[in-house]
């Protein structure tokens, strides 16, 4: 994990010993406007002949002078310096920095949360996977923000926790497949839980097959190496609040039976975001000890073909009792979740939110950079909103109940998918997967439940941008955190 050490000072920038000294331009209505700390004001006048605009992700170095920083950076922020102008140009700052190089930052702002949001997006940015490389690339290694806030006005505690747990799941969804498998990834859940006091419970083949996870226990046959269910549970003293995740992870997906395309089955490793983000979310909050309970469900298996692999038109049994028939053996994300909904369920949390790379209709329907979010209203207004507050984009999707007559099976309770015709395939997962979201005890309403697909947005393919390079982006880690911190709160 290439995270650099995050610090906050509040001496001149100008005396700073770094390598390179970040500062910012705005592009104002009347050219371009220089955001720098004082001792820097020798820059403001070569701006125009460095062509700089003040556009977003703009970005130059510059001989710094003597007396001072050998280099510094300059990077566009657009027309706002808010929080999340900030954030996006100091990752972007970062991301393009080459080199092993100490790093500060020197862009005034009256706002503490401004300010914790340049260091965070300056650490996010600085992140590297060299796990398989044999020459790492060097990066950014220490990153210092000058400010006039201390760290506990900025959080900094805070924003390494968060900085650290988008770069744990970037990691292991950048990990090949050979070296995560189902075992291998429920290995290193327990193992991170543990180091700040999670409480873990692990179910293999047979601990599946006894407690009626069949959805998980079929995905899972076609493997040489089974399946597994992580229950993480996070009791702080003092908790008032229950929320309950729900993650994928499929850490290889290659359809199954239903074999995907050759192009199709690039990048399938990365199916099992979904519950890495779980688990990075639920560390980061109990590193800050926020009072939330939190159970996470990660749903683990491989998906593969083989001669005991699950086939279309086999019934499975979910936990719970409810049968489904499998259409589509690629349609399996659903079939795990369904057993981890049932199991949060039964626990009675005040919410469930699950986190999935579940459709590639979401990538038709949203592209890559923004995720599907649906469920009961007022839930997905809470995790809208704490999306919002860290600048991961979600767009509200309906749950239309006519999509049912696509789930119909002739032999079993409900069909996994629908073949041979046009589907709003990201709905209708969704549709299916509330089915097995649990009653409240002694009522007949659903307990509060969000589903959120990643499918896109958590991988990119594309050059990068902002604080996201290419590869692995960690969405939904900061949005997890959030919530969990705003649900605390109430």
């Amino acid at each position: 994990m290439a995270v650099p050490t995050l610090s906050v000072t509040d001496s001149p920038a100008s005396a700073s010993d770094a390598d390179v000294v970040l500062l910012a331009v705005r592009k104002g209505a009347d050219g371009p406007e220089l955001l720098a700390e004082a001792g820097f004001d020798w820059v403001a006048p070569v701006l125009e002949a460095l062509d700089l605009s003040g556009a977003a992700e703009e970005f130059i170095r510059i001989p710094g002078v003597a007396g001072g920083p050998r280099v510094v950076a300059l990077v566009g922020i657009g027309e706002r310096a808010d929080a999340a102008s900030l954030r996006l140009a100091a990752g972007s700052a970062l991301r393009q920095l080459k080199g092993e190089l100490a790093v500060a930052i020197a862009v005034p702002t009256d706002d503490a949360d401004a300010a914790a949001a340049l260091l965070e997006g300056a650490g996010l940015g600085a992140y590297g996977y060299d796990g398989f490389r044999s020459e790492p690339k060097p990066r950014p290694t220490s990153i210092v923000l000058h400010s006039v806030f201390d760290g506990s006005a900025i959080g900094v505690d805070r924003v390494r926790a968060v900085v650290a747990a988008v770069a744990t799941t970037k990691d292991l969804v950048n990990m090949p497949p050979a070296d995560l498998f189902p075992e291998r990834l429920a290995q290193i859940a327990v193992e991170a839980a543990a180091a700040v006091g999670i409480g873990s419970k692990v179910w293999d083949e047979q601990a599946l097959a006894a407690d009626g996870f069949g959805g998980i226990l079929a995905v899972g046959q076609g493997s040489s190496r089974g399946p597994r269910l992580v229950r993480l549970d996070y009791t702080p003293a003092g908790a008032s609040a229950h929320l309950a995740l729900v993650g994928k992870g499929i850490t290889y997906d290659s359809g199954g039976i239903s074999l995907k395309p050759m192009t199709a089955l690039v990048g399938m490793k990365t199916d099992m975001a979904g519950a890495a983000t779980v688990l990075s979310a639920m560390v980061a909050l109990a590193e800050l000890e926020v009072p939330i309970r939190v159970t996470g469900w990660l749903c683990i298996a491989e998906n593969l073909p083989s001669s005991t692999a699950a086939r279309p038109n086999d019934v499975l049994r979910i936990r719970g009792g409810k049968t489904v028939e499998v259409i589509n053996t690629d349609a399996e994300g659903r079939l795990v979740l369904a057993d981890g909904l049932v199991a949060a369920s039964e626990e009675q949390p005040d919410a469930i939110v699950d986190v999935a790379t579940l459709t590639g209709a979401q990538m038709v329907a949203l592209g890559h950079r923004i995720a599907g979010l649906m469920g009961e209203e007022d839930l997905v207004g809470q995790v809208r909103a704490a999306a919002d507050s860290v600048d991961e984009s979600t767009w509200p999707m309906p749950l239309p109940r006519d999509l049912m007559q696509y789930l119909k099976s002739d032999v079993a309770d409900l069909a996994n998918t629908k073949l041979g015709m046009t589907v709003p395939g990201m709905l209708l997962a969704g549709v299916f997967l509330q089915e097995f979201v649990g009653l409240r005890e002694g009522a007949d309403t659903r307990i509060p439940w969000a589903h959120l697909d990643i499918a896109g947005p958590s991988h990119n393919t594309a050059a990068g941008y902002g604080f996201t390079g290419s590869g692995a982006t960690g969405i939904a880690v900061r949005t997890l955190i959030r919530l969990g911190e705003q649900l605390a709160a109430e």
